[in-house]
């Protein structure tokens, strides 16, 4: 699967799993909500300033975002949670 496509998975999962819509996401990242659905569709590619910021926002690492699309490619694009 490609890594792009597998981080909005992991991203969209992520941020549902602690209770955010994409507009409450979008406004404590500083992004717009209009990005925020591109990248969980894999039609944009955040830069690594917005993985912080997105990662702060729903307050893991950023590390663990990576950690987590890098074993949604291993496993063909299935996320576990």
């Amino acid at each position: 699967m490609d890594p792009g496509l597998a981080f909005g998975k992991v991203l969209r999962a992520v941020r549902k799993e602690v209770g955010l819509t994409q507009e409450e996401l979008a406004l404590a990242a500083e992004i717009d909500r209009t990005f925020v659905s591109l990248i969980e569709r894999g039609e944009r590619q955040p830069t690594v300033r917005v993985i912080f910021r997105i990662a702060a926002a729903l307050r893991v690492s950023p590390s663990h975002l990576i950690l987590l699309t890098e074993q949604s490619v291993d496993n063909g694009g299935s996320y576990d949670g």
